[in-house]
């Protein structure tokens, strides 16, 4: 039986760090890799033949030789998902969807899969995979149980090209003791954590020490759910580390109360952990009520942060703004916090209701949700929450204003200068071989400041700590971070409102004015539509001959429209000669720094012949 997992590309976030991978980390395409489907492929008979592909790093395979194609997917990622399930469905396979999203709604997959599978996949999946050799599958298998995990398999990580990426995924525990009213991990995990026997992470990391890997994500919602378990673990890793020459450093998730642990941070510090995510969400303590997450209110939340770093341990953090309490005061209040707090990866979100969390529920009931509004996604400027201390309006700009005053170049130095002076013995100070980390550095120093005005580099000058050299590579990492960060600012938060569509509307024009003959001769379409944003989406439709002339222009005017709006671009192929492929594949080379907003649509005819790489692109499947 021949099985393609495929995870599906995500659309590009915060949490990409694009900047970073394009321009600084060497041979890196994406962050993480899919640990779901690693687990899976793992969970299959020892006789099937089963690949991965990960279209964050991949161009997808469009015929490829497989019986079965399983497309997961989390909420940010289910509208690309339905659209490979529908094409690959087309094709004649046998498609299922999984995934975090399918497992919370899996009412919404009927007649997009052949198969669902929903919740954790440990017993059903092999029950599908019985079923599927007798030739019986089931439209759904549902985990209505509880699963325990030490019926876990070992991931099959040989399956994922691990060195395309910043750290390996691994996983402890799931479920969470909190109650935070936005979460849906309780009501997908519970709220009883479940972990593996500490053996059992030891023979993943054994895996992953014999393919090479060497920083490891713990991807645990919460590590620290279970405190005495947790506690077990880090024993282990601590002894697994001195026993094997400290070949990895950890990072994970975990709740604030961790800075309340003394024992907790001795043993995250013994063990190699270098960073924790934590979801601090809100300064304000009546917001922090209002959502249930009080566990953030037991102790100043500066204090907190300052805690973590004085162990060595760097703090990224998650914020929200929109909240009941939250006003227009509230703006100031999250980013004089986060600068005091130093915490430079600051994925600050607005307020999302998830279908069927309690927050969803509680809205819903009182119409404060937005209908045909995405969820899936709060790093964008938009929410499906009707806010209640103040307007859409004001929402939406204060909180580009937040973002645009963290990440300008003296708030990123203003952040890594507050940092280190708490952060004086980090546990992780170089994450790299030598030779890497020279690579990183001199590209940092190319793209990062030298291709910038001179008053970065006074900003840089004055953050980094050269008289304690051993905090110099954190402050650069800092660095890198917030860039990564402010290019994403920069690329999709300006310009917004009416003014987008007018500026993309000149865009319109001038193409119009530019391609007139082509348009004359009926070889080209032009239009501006489908508003899927304020600016909505420039379409180009080529149908017929197209000179070297028209794609240089064509880069050139496209490039310039996508910098300076936050306009989507459509390119809809019917036609190409032969002798044009290469003037349209630089084409897709200029417009590849803004790939996540380009979407290519080819006929029949041309899918196979021209090469787009979807993981770049969105590749389209109509017709």
């Amino acid at each position: 039986m021949r099985l393609l997992l495929i995870n599906p590309r995500f659309p590009e976030s915060f949490w990409s760090f694009k900047w970073a991978v394009d321009h600084v980390l060497p041979g890196k395409r994406a962050i993480n890799p899919p640990l779901g489907l690693a687990t899976l492929a793992a969970l299959c008979p020892a006789d099937w033949d089963v690949s991965i592909v990960d279209e964050n790093i991949a161009s997808l395979p469009l015929a490829p030789e497989a019986d079965i194609v399983g497309i997961c997917g989390m909420g940010v990622q289910v509208g690309r998902q339905r659209e490979l399930l529908a094409y690959y469905r087309k094709r004649g396979h046998h498609v299922v969807a999984g995934g975090s999203y399918a497992s919370l709604c899996p009412e919404q997959y009927e007649g997009l899969a052949d198969t669902v599978v929903a919740g954790e996949a440990e017993y059903v999946w092999p029950e599908f995979c019985r079923d599927v050799e007798r030739g019986q599958p089931q439209p759904l298998y549902q985990e209505t149980g509880v699963v325990a995990l030490e019926d876990s398999p070992v991931p099959r990580f040989d399956l994922l090209d691990l060195p395309k990426y910043r750290a390996v995924s691994l996983q402890f525990s799931r479920g969470c003791p909190f109650r935070c009213e936005f979460c849906d991990i309780i009501v997908m995990f519970g709220r009883k954590p479940r972990t593996k026997a500490p053996a059992q992470v030891g023979r993943e990391l054994d895996a992953l020490r014999r393919l090479g890997a060497r920083s490891v994500f713990f991807v645990d919602d919460n590590l620290i759910g279970d405190k005495p378990a947790a506690k077990v673990l880090l024993r282990f890793l601590a002894a697994y580390q001195r026993e094997h020459g400290h070949p990895f450093h950890f990072g994970t998730e975990a709740s604030v109360n961790l800075a309340q642990d003394p024992e907790l941070l001795e043993l995250f510090r013994a063990a190699n952990f270098g960073w924790v995510f934590m979801g601090i969400e809100s300064p304000d303590e009546a917001s922090l009520k209002e959502t249930l997450k009080f566990q953030n209110t037991r102790q100043d939340l500066l204090t907190s942060v300052r805690t973590l770093y004085a162990h060595g341990i760097d703090v990224f953090a998650g914020f929200i703004l929109g909240f009941d309490h939250d006003t227009t005061g509230s703006f100031g209040r999250q980013h004089r916090f986060i600068t005091d707090a130093g915490i430079q990866a600051a994925m600050i979100g607005l307020l999302q209701a998830t279908p069927k969390t309690p927050l969803y529920e509680r809205l819903a009931a009182d119409g404060r949700i937005l209908p045909d509004t995405d969820s899936s996604d709060n790093t964008k400027l938009w929410t499906n929450v009707v806010p209640k201390g103040m307007s859409f309006t004001e929402l939406v700009a204060g909180y580009r204003d937040v973002y645009h005053r963290l990440f300008d170049d003296r708030g990123i130095a203003a952040r890594i200068r507050n940092k280190l002076r708490y952060l004086r013995k980090p546990v992780v100070t170089r994450r790299y071989p030598f030779v890497e980390t020279l690579t990183i550095m001199l590209r940092f120093l190319t793209h990062g400041l030298l291709a910038a005005r001179v008053s970065r580099s006074v900003q840089f000058v004055r953050s980094v700590p050269w008289w304690r050299p051993r905090l110099v590579p954190q402050a650069v990492t800092d660095w890198i971070v917030g860039l990564s960060m402010q290019d994403y600012i920069d690329r999709h938060f300006e310009p917004v409102g009416e003014s987008a569509h007018r500026v993309a509307q000149e865009y319109l024009r001038r193409l119009e004015r530019v391609f007139a003959r082509y348009r004359e001769a009926g070889a080209l379409d032009i239009s501006l539509g489908d508003a899927r944003n304020a600016a909505g989406t420039l379409s180009l439709r080529l149908k017929g001959w197209l000179d070297r002339g028209f794609f240089n222009r064509a880069a050139r005017h496209l490039e310039d429209a996508l910098r300076d709006t936050s306009a989507y671009v459509s390119l809809r192929v019917d036609h190409l000669h032969d002798a044009h492929v290469r003037h349209w594949q630089r084409l897709l080379r200029r417009l590849s720094r803004y790939g996540d907003r380009v979407e290519i649509v080819l006929s029949e005819t041309l899918r196979y012949r021209l090469r787009v790489d979807s993981s770049v692109f969105t590749l389209r499947f109509e017709g």
